[in-house]
């Protein structure tokens, strides 16, 4: 009389091995976003809801007095216009970061003088409001 084989029971897969992958994704991440250099601690931004927003890669930063500052340095709107011309080819982008304090009559100034230097995109950087 033959017996009926055995019938093996398929272990489950170890799951030691996704969480390992997970928590090193984490920490990826969170050591990832604490590299990035934040724009300026003296500056709070402007806050704006429902809005595309775009990465500010060479964003000029405007204090409350109206003192602009592109990569850690003072310097003039001019300046900045012409710094970001030799950086790149054909049209460029500006990006404005405004101190919230930073009253709108002054913002609409600069904006202007970039304009008549010869600007042809002006985009101003604000905090996306909460929804």
């Amino acid at each position: 009389m033959a017996l009926a084989p055995i019938r093996t029971r398929r272990r489950a897969e170890p799951m030691i091995a996704l969480i390992n992958i997970v928590f090193l994704m984490l920490v990826f991440f969170l050591v990832a976003a604490a590299i990035a250099p934040s724009l300026d601690r003296s500056v709070e931004l402007v806050e704006a809801a429902r809005i595309d927003g775009r990465a500010p890669p060479d964003a000029a930063v405007i204090r409350a007095d109206g003192t602009l500052f592109y990569r850690g340095a003072e310097i003039t709107s001019e300046a900045y216009l012409a710094a970001r011309l030799n950086e790149e080819s054909g049209p460029v982008a500006l990006r404005l970061v405004p101190d919230r304090a930073l009253p709108a009559r002054r913002l609409v100034e600069i904006a202007m003088n970039l304009r008549a230097a010869g600007a042809e995109e002006i985009w101003i950087v604000t905090e996306r409001g909460l929804e």
